[in-house]
């Protein structure tokens, strides 16, 4: 790999810290799972960093900062890779901040905790369960592997949606820790309005070294697959328990037919290729309520219940079917398979959601997550499978989208401004001229940065973006 005299120099500074010298371990760290989308890996498939160094602690992470500003090297920092945009893809090389030690929870109590960046989805409920009763609200459905660091950073939200929104609602964080790149780099901490500047910044503006987040007591929920052959009650099934009041829901996901059959192995021998699935946790003390609502609609069957089944092999987490999990079961059966991320938002969310059935038969299968809204209304988070023919196609099926009153967060996309509401989010771009005036944090990123007229009707293509010739 060819490297410039100033990353030379910045690796040889920073040499006494954790500093990874295999090159397949620095290109294995340098990729998410951008791959999910045929589009990104066309383009960012050949993007590795220079070198990867790995902080234990605050105090290292404001050096490395400090060096690399000094040698202008831009930095991207890295918790799991579970991202599916090319959050932690470094574009123009440079220094990977991979943030594995930063892994402890160093409080809990009802209703909050304290944590370092690196720590694991699974492992924040494993310590607080047994210290104090809770749980993490919500969290991606990668909670095995991702860490709340990358999740706070780069998600919007997920498992536990259906009942406390999305992470930018008010009180999904309660407050965040974060270093800038600055000659001398400063440590600031968000609370409030304030927090809106760095969470879901994909660390363009600020690395995140500490979070404060609110818990929920914790339950051994119930697991539970439904099945019907009728797509509206499927839909209808997901929609009505969500905003059954007295029954508690962490999750409730729909899978339009072939979806159980075609992708879901452990599911498969348990149903045929024209049942819709609905996938739930229920909590325990729910259950009774659940099951008479069931009993009211006849034409919806319990197919599986974590706690009663017979079942030759347990399906295991259904929400490990559920958000993006969908995705990469099916990616593993029919690798022609991409997704798209839309908003059903309230009260026209299932005439729309069918509207696109109507339009795309054959090309869409649906994948629909009930979460709770700004206005407290339950819509669908849409993660729609596609199948996937050329990127005019799925350009096509985006603008259809829109064009129907359906929002699109475009996967397909690695900007932050693209793969959300496609406007600049000024308190975020102010942020950032504050917090990284040479724009050396996690570069290509953030069109507002590079070119504040950017007209949203094409693809950005960030122009300092590392050539594939340059890794060879």
């Amino acid at each position: 790999m060819i490297q410039s005299a100033n990353v030379i120099d910045a690796k040889l500074a920073l040499s006494h810290l954790d500093v990874e010298e295999k090159q397949t371990a620095i290109t294995g760290a340098s990729r998410d799972f951008f791959w999910y989308s045929p589009v990104l890996k066309s383009r960012l498939d050949h993007l590795v960093a220079d070198f990867l160094v790995r902080p234990k602690d605050e105090a290292e992470i404001i050096e490395i900062l400090r060096v690399c500003y000094a040698h202008d090297v831009p930095v991207t920092t890295r918790g799991a890779g579970t991202g599916n945009y090319g959050q932690a893809m470094p574009m123009r090389g440079g220094c990977l901040l991979h943030l594995k030690h930063m892994d402890k929870v160093t409080h809990c109590e009802p209703g909050r905790v304290i944590v370092q960046p690196g720590c694991l989805l699974k492992d924040v409920d494993a310590y607080c369960i047994p210290a104090c009763g809770h749980e993490l609200r919500m969290f991606s459905s990668t909670w095995a592997t991702a860490t709340i660091g990358g999740f706070i950073a780069g998600g919007s939200g997920g498992v536990g949606s259906v009942t406390w929104g999305s992470l930018r609602e008010l009180g999904n964080i309660i407050r965040l820790r974060v270093v800038t790149m600055e000659q001398e780099p400063r440590v600031l901490e968000f609370t409030g309005e304030e927090l809106a500047r760095v969470s879901h910044a994909y660390g363009t503006n600020g690395i995140i070294t500490e979070l404060e987040l609110p818990l929920a007591p914790a339950y051994n929920w119930i697991h539970c697959f439904v099945t019907s052959k009728n797509w509206d009650r499927a839909m209808n099934c997901a929609d009505e328990l969500a905003n059954e009041n007295g029954i508690l829901l962490k999750i409730a996901s729909v899978y339009e037919a072939p979806t159980a059959k075609a992708y879901f192995q452990r599911v498969a021998p348990y149903v045929d290729k024209e049942d819709h699935l609905v996938g739930l946790m229920v909590a325990p003390h729910s259950m009774e309520g659940f099951l008479t609502w069931l009993n009211r609609n006849s034409d919806l069957k319990l197919l599986y219940r974590s706690d009663d089944h017979n079942w030759a092999r347990s399906p295991g987490l259904v929400f490990e079917y559920g958000w993006n999990h969908t995705t990469l079961r099916a990616i593993k059966i029919d690798p022609n398979i991409t997704y798209l991320q839309v908003r059903y938002g309230f009260p026209d969310h299932q005439k729309l959601v069918n509207e696109m059935r109507k339009a795309f038969p054959g090309e869409l299968i649906q994948h629909l997550e009930a979460i709770r809204m700004d206005d407290g209304k339950v819509g669908f988070a849409g993660l729609t499978l596609v199948k996937f023919t050329t990127e005019k196609r799925l350009d096509e099926i985006v603008e259809a989208h829109e064009a129907a009153g359906a929002m699109i967060f475009n996967p397909h996309r690695y900007t932050l401004e693209e793969g959300g509401r496609q406007h600049t989010d000024l308190r975020q771009l102010d942020f950032k001229k504050e917090a990284d005036p040479k724009g050396l944090l996690n570069p290509g990123k953030m069109i507002s940065w590079d070119v504040p007229d950017w007209d949203y009707s094409k693809m950005y293509a960030y122009a300092d973006m590392k050539k594939p010739t340059e890794t060879l």
